[in-house]
């Protein structure tokens, strides 16, 4: 049997032995008023006449200021010193309380159960047992004196069976408050998770990018979550605070009407607020018979990018198993092409043709080429690069292999090293990927482009890798669609590049943004991570 001391760490385990001693120290003054009333009523003669009337005076009158005393103290000090000094004062004063009031000694000795008990409750078993002990042992010491002075007014047979009664009631109820303490602490160990779990749950559905509302039989909204609040915009409030789905999407609530009468779903995306994106509604009840209804309002953009991204892993995929068949039969067109333009029969208006067969070629194999990027998503193998080597030596390979003629292509580089962690062969990629688009679109009609790479820091200290140009510019309406897959402004791109060297930075946790120019012109910005930070999965 454990023997150790109760755990009270809890704080609603110790406010609850605290309440229990509150009646035991109650019931101790009780005792005490009870054993005054036997020695000082003037009734007192049809109680009990007194052996020791002296005895009995000052031992009422004693019992009386401590238990008062225990009673004020009770929220002081530990609590297994209170019961310990408490129930032993009680023993104490039973046996003498016996040996005064001989012809009330078994009702006293009957009331000390409740002591042993309720002792034996807040204390370890060890404990109430040595408790109880000590109270048969003072019965028995009691007796002893009694029968040692003159002749004893109760039976023997009384010591032993009182004793065995407090040894009885202290196992019980030791026990007993155990496994009341080990069910308290479960139900609170419980309670506690459960309230963590209903805060997880909250804190979920309030970052969840599907709105969320919860709105009753009469329209009004009891709950919402952040992006429901993004998509609803301003709610106002009408008498005593209630918020109205009528008032604060009539579209909303209108299809919400139609769906309680019908049952049936309309599938048209909304824009519930002028400038907020569409959402596609859902709704369900909370309950199978409850008329609170839960509304997911779906952002149809992420919706749509989610079908993009599932849309181009497919096409990847099937890419992959088609690029054999479709990339041999480009190269045979190119080869030929490629000799017909050496023949010396082909009429100069016909070697136009030939020229267009051989643009058209490289511009499909291009697109396989970017597709078949798609569908291979190697995994980025960072390690640490110092930036401003890395753009100088890049523009010093891209000019080299790409001729530039009037063209202007230059790095932009501190003089202290900046350093990072990168994949170098996906940086290589994006940073190409970026420079024959400033090269191709960064540019003024008949006037050569202005090209260059810089690298610099935040003021956090991030390495960032800007491609700039003097070029007009990109429009508002056109940044906004840069990253999307397949959107291009020319009629001989793809529309792939800069959605691949977005993908490349995501998966080296770096991030590629278009960051317009006051003065004109345009800068594609890469903030890569620091070396020291990088986190791989």
């Amino acid at each position: 049997m454990p023997t150790s001391t109760p755990a009270t760490d809890s704080p609603d385990l110790h406010a609850a032995m605290r309440r229990e001693l509150h009646f035991f120290a109650l019931y101790r003054v009780f005792e005490a008023s009870l054993l005054c009333l036997v020695v000082f009523s003037p009734a007192a003669a049809l109680f009990a006449e007194p052996r020791h009337p002296r005895l009995a005076i000052l031992l009422a009158a004693s019992y009386l200021l401590l238990a008062c005393l225990l009673f004020l103290l009770r929220r002081r000090g530990a609590i297994a010193t209170q019961v310990k000094a408490g129930v032993t004062a009680d023993i104490v004063v039973t046996a003498l309380a016996m040996h005064a009031l001989p012809e009330l000694a078994a009702g006293i000795a009957m009331m000390l159960l409740f002591n042993i008990g309720a002792a034996a409750l807040l204390l370890p078993l060890r404990s109430g047992l040595i408790a109880a002990a000590g109270a048969g042992l003072a019965l028995a010491v009691e007796f002893v004196v009694s029968t040692l002075a003159d002749t004893p007014q109760r039976p023997l047979a009384e010591v032993p069976m009182f004793a065995m009664g407090y040894l009885a009631i202290a196992t019980l109820t030791s026990l007993l408050g155990r496994q009341l303490r080990a069910s308290e602490a479960l139900a609170e160990q419980r309670g506690s998770q459960a309230e963590s779990m209903a805060e997880v749950n909250e804190l979920i559905i309030r970052r969840m990018r599907t709105g969320v509302l919860l709105v009753d039989a009469d329209g009004e909204i009891r709950l919402a979550n952040e992006a429901a609040m993004a998509q609803l915009g301003q709610i106002d409030q009408v008498g005593e605070g209630r918020r109205l789905l009528a008032t604060a999407a009539p579209t909303l609530a209108a299809r919400l009407q139609r769906w309680r009468r019908d049952g049936q779903l309309d599938a048209t995306p909304l824009q519930l607020a002028p400038g907020l994106p569409e959402v596609l509604p859902r709704f369900a009840r909370l309950l199978a018979d409850s008329e609170q209804v839960l509304i997911f309002l779906d952002d149809v953009e992420l919706a749509s990018r989610r079908a993009e991204s599932l849309t181009l892993a497919t096409l990847g995929r099937f890419s992959a198993s088609l690029a054999h068949e479709i990339r041999n039969p480009l190269a045979a067109i190119s080869y030929a092409t490629q000799l017909l333009e050496e023949s010396r029969d082909i009429p100069d208006a016909d070697r136009r043709l030939l020229e267009i067969i051989h643009q058209q070629t490289q511009r499909m194999n291009a697109i396989i080429e970017n597709v078949l990027a798609l569908a291979r998503r190697e995994r980025a193998q960072p390690e640490p690069v110092e930036l401003t080597g890395f753009a100088r030596q890049f523009v010093a390979d891209y000019r080299q292999s790409h001729p530039l003629h009037d063209d202007q292509l230059e790095a932009m580089c501190p003089p202290q090293p900046v350093h990072c962690q990168v994949d170098r062969r996906q940086l290589q990629q994006v940073i190409t990927v970026l420079v024959d688009n400033a090269l191709t679109y960064g540019r003024f009609p008949d006037a050569p482009a202005r090209v260059a790479l810089r690298v610099h820091q935040d003021a956090r200290g991030q390495p960032l890798l800007d491609v700039l140009d003097h070029g007009p510019g990109i429009p508002e309406a056109v940044a906004s669609q840069l990253f999307r897959p397949f959107f291009t402004t020319s009629a001989h791109g793809t529309g792939l590049g800069l959605y691949i060297a977005r993908e490349l930075c995501l998966a080296n946790q770096a991030d590629l943004t278009y960051v317009p120019l006051p003065a004109g012109g345009a800068c594609f910005r890469v903030h890569l991570a620091r070396a020291r930070t990088i986190q791989t999965t």
